[in-house]
């Protein structure tokens, strides 16, 4: 008999089907309202609505819950009426891989608490009078083929373009740039800065006559180009004061002196050495070009670490604008400090005794992160990235973390193959992995280590039943070098880290979330 699911996380509601025997539970025989984990049949919400409606409104206030995930359109459809007068409900999260209906549509814009919505993909006319209604959307699988422009900014979808606060330019505009950057703002309602990593007049007075023409205010056009020539900022004095009048600034934002004092002798000190480890390479041949190449990759990304020490210690986040929908409390100020440097920073993960402590990042995809760095630069260490399918506003049942394995330079996964020894993965202190998002400090517990042939059978970030959880559990544990003890049960929060190991084959961790009870 197909029963309804109804389960609490620290952050949601959720809401799925569930194949069960049993009655359903009364509610009216009984004063628990803090069970983690209940069924209904449909029959009896709609005979005990009342009840139901006011067992989730106790059950959010005692949980402090914002937000409710529903597992198809058609759920969200039958229990919207439950959350008509929830006031503590603000975030809706539909998972089925479906446009949002607009049946439910309509349900939405008519409640008044609802202020975010998430869905695989929502329709433009829908996007914009939600807005109309205070009522932020967000679409996951919505993807377009974007100019460079879009593609540096990543705007995908059209919920991302209509919301944007701030874009950067990294490089002169080409035509299809300037196409691009027009659609960009004629949909969009919430721009408020422009960031220029390259001074270039046409780019800039196109802009200007974009936004102006577009009756954009308030925006801040900050330029990161170092500028020191006279007649080059008497220009845009004079452009500022005939900007003015629009609300639109022009802005000079100059390197710190630690680029000056400290960057450029370290390239040139990096020159040198690699240009004497090529004198050895003509003697030891190839061992000696993989060594310096893995060299080259250490001092590079060890160069980045340190950049970021400095920026996460200057602590400066005033001035950062985040996208916060679901109004989630700011628990760690370090990661926001990021933003600016790459705005798809979302996490930090931390292996001990590994060189694994890095800020995660995501793509719209699960390519671009394999050939670039943090600072969106060629590079093949690539950088840490998560799935393209995992929410980054609401922690999925398997959240997966990829990264290459390194392993002459030790760089991003480069030692994750410590956790294949027996002196590691028999250490309590080392089965414990750290993951902060913005909004939360998480700790894993690790159940089962392994490698596999290349498959994607262990990549699924979405379990439409308890039976496909259990089985997916049930296999990764299979394979695992070791018996960890750990229990994993439906409702637990899986994290999955996944490297390249040679011979076509994987290295996986799997560890599950730890409550903070």
């Amino acid at each position: 008999m197909q029963k309804i699911l109804l389960s609490v996380t620290k952050e949601a509601i959720q809401f799925t089907y569930k194949n069960e025997p049993s009655t359903a539970l009364n509610l009216g025989q009984t004063n628990i309202i803090t069970t983690s984990e209940l069924t209904f049949t449909k029959e009896y919400i709609n005979i005990h609505k009342k009840i139901v409606t006011d067992f989730i409104l106790e059950l959010c206030k005692e949980k402090n819950i914002r937000s409710v995930t529903f597992a198809t359109n058609e759920l969200a459809l039958f229990l919207f009426d439950l959350f008509k007068k929830n006031t503590e409900i603000h975030a809706i999260c539909i998972r089925e891989s479906a446009p949002l209906s607009f049946s439910l549509y309509e349900k939405i814009i008519e409640n008044k608490n609802v202020h975010y919505i998430e869905a695989s993909s929502i329709p433009k006319y829908m996007i914009e009078m939600l807005d109309k209604k205070g009522i932020r959307s967000e679409s996951r699988t919505e993807i377009f083929y974007p100019s460079g422009f879009m593609q540096n900014n990543n705007l995908i979808s059209y919920s991302k373009i209509f919301y944007k606060t701030n874009i950067r330019v990294g490089t002169i505009f080409t035509e299809e740039d300037r196409d691009d950057f027009l659609a960009f703002c004629n949909i969009n309602n919430y721009l408020k800065t422009i960031h220029l990593d390259i001074f270039n007049k046409r780019d800039l007075e196109f802009i200007l006559d974009v936004i102006t023409e577009n009756r954009t205010k308030n925006i801040s056009i900050l330029i990161h180009d170092n500028i020191k020539d006279y007649k080059t900022i008497d220009y845009l004095k004079k452009i500022n004061k005939k900007i003015r009048k629009n609300k639109i600034h022009i802005e000079l934002v100059y390197d710190k002196e630690y680029l000056k004092n400290n960057l450029f002798p370290q390239i040139l000190m990096n020159m040198l050495k690699i240009c004497g480890l090529i004198l050895v390479v003509f003697v030891v041949g190839i061992i000696s070009y993989v060594s310096i190449s893995n060299y080259v990759a250490l001092q590079e990304v060890t160069q980045i670490q340190e950049n970021l020490k400095e920026t996460i210690e200057q602590g400066n986040t005033e001035n950062i604008e985040i996208e916060n929908p679901i109004e989630k409390e700011i628990k760690n100020d370090y990661i926001v400090s990021l933003l600016p440097i790459n705005p798809d920073v979302i996490g930090w993960l931390k292996v001990n005794n590994t060189n694994v402590d890095y800020p995660v990042v995501q793509a719209s995809d699960n390519e671009y992160y394999l050939k670039h760095n943090l600072y969106k630069e060629t590079d093949k260490n690539g950088w840490i990235f998560m799935d393209y399918r995992n929410s980054h506003n609401f922690l999925d049942a398997n959240t997966i973390i990829y990264g290459h394995n390194m392993y002459y330079s030790g760089v991003m996964f480069g030692t994750l193959v410590n956790a294949y020894k027996k002196t590691w993965y028999t250490n309590p202190e080392n089965q414990i992995i750290s993951y902060d998002t913005i909004y939360e400090s998480n700790k894993y517990q690790i159940f089962s280590i392994y490698k596999v042939q290349k498959t994607k059978d262990y990549l699924k970030t979405y379990f439409g039943s308890d039976e496909e959880f259990n089985n997916y559990v049930n296999l990764v544990k299979g394979r695992s070098i070791h018996d960890f003890g750990i229990e994993v049960v439906p409702g637990d929060k899986i994290l999955t880290l996944s490297t390249c190991t040679g011979d076509n084959q994987r290295l996986v961790i799997h560890a599950k979330l730890i409550p903070e009870n």
